[in-house]
C-alpha cells in the first residue's frame, strides 16, 4: 500500500510539473520508481506510458483554453517519432551510471540555453529565430524524441529551452507546445519499450492517473503567472534534478 500511495503521489506531482514546466514528468517518475525498488530500465519504460496520460490531460486543457497550435506540435513531433526509437535502442544497451550522469549534464546544459536566450532577448527585444525554422524544428523535435526513448522523459527538458533559443518562442508558448509534442514522443517511446517487454502496465496507469489530475490543476494556473516566475521555476527544477542525477550516477561507480 505504501508503494501504491507513493506512485499516485508521484504521478500527481509529475502532472503538476508537466503543466507548469512543459515536461512529461519522467524526471520525477523514473527516480521515484527506482527508489521504490523497480529496475531502472523498467522504470524508464513505465514512465513513458504514464507520460502519455499526463500529456494528453494537460494538452486537452490547453486546447480548450485556446493555447495549442497544432501545426507547431506536429512539426516538432514528426522527427521525434524516429529518434525516440533510437533512444529506446540505446536505453537497452548503455549502463545505468552513464545514462544518469549524462542526463545530469543535459539538465545543466538546458539552464545555459535558457540564459543564452535571455541575453539575446536583451540585445534584440523582438525575438529572432536562431536557425532556419525547419532545421530548428527537426533538431528540437529530434532531441526530444531521443530523450523520451533513452531516459523515459517526455523530452520537454530539452524541447522548452530549444524552442526559446532556436525558434524565438516565449517560455509559456514553448511549455504549451512542448506538452502537446510530448504525447507523440511518449507514444513512440512506449511502443518501442512495449516491443522490448520493458513496461509495467499497472504501475504506469496508476502513475498516469495521478499525472492526469496534476496536469489539470497546473495548466489552469500557468497563463496567470508572470514569465519571470515560470522561467525561475523551470531553471530551479533543472538544477535540483541535475544534482540528484549526478548523485545517483556516482553512487553506482
Amino acid at each position: 500500500m505504501t508503494n501504491w500511495f507513493a506512485l499516485i503521489s508521484g504521478g500527481l506531482f509529475s502532472g503538476i510539473l508537466a503543466g507548469f514546466l512543459g515536461i512529461g514528468g519522467g524526471t520525477v517518475l523514473v527516480p521515484l520508481q527506482i527508489a521504490l525498488g523497480y529496475p531502472p530500465l523498467q522504470s524508464v519504460a513505465t514512465s513513458s506510458l504514464a507520460i502519455i496520460i499526463t500529456a494528453i490531460s494537460g494538452t486537452v486543457q490547453n486546447w480548450r483554453m485556446g493555447y495549442i497550435n497544432l501545426q507547431k506540435v506536429l512539426f516538432l513531433g514528426l522527427p521525434a517519432i524516429i529518434t525516440s526509437q533510437i533512444g529506446v535502442y540505446l536505453a537497452n544497451h548503455i549502463s545505468n551510471r552513464i545514462s544518469l550522469i549524462a542526463f545530469g549534464c543535459l539538465l545543466l546544459l538546458n539552464i545555459y540555453l535558457v540564459e543564452i536566450r535571455k541575453k539575446l532577448s536583451k540585445n534584440h527585444p523582438t525575438p529572432q529565430p536562431f536557425l532556419n525554422p525547419i532545421l530548428a524544428r527537426i533538431l528540437t523535435g529530434g532531441a526530444a524524441g531521443l530523450l523520451a526513448g533513452l531516459f523515459g522523459v517526455g523530452g520537454g527538458v530539452i524541447m522548452v529551452p530549444l524552442q526559446i533559443l532556436l525558434l524565438a518562442e516565449t517560455i509559456k508558448v514553448a511549455i504549451q507546445t512542448s506538452l502537446g509534442v510530448i504525447i507523440i514522443t511518449a507514444i513512440s517511446a512506449t511502443l518501442g519499450h512495449y516491443l522490448s517487454g520493458n513496461i509495467l502496465f499497472l504501475e504506469g496507469i496508476v502513475l498516469g492517473i495521478g499525472g492526469l489530475i496534476g496536469a489539470q490543476i497546473s495548466t489552469r494556473f500557468l497563463p496567470k503567472l508572470p514569465d519571470s516566475v515560470v522561467s525561475f521555476a523551470f531553471k530551479t527544477f533543472l538544477a535540483m534534478m541535475s544534482i540528484y542525477m549526478f548523485w545517483q550516477g556516482f553512487r553506482k561507480i
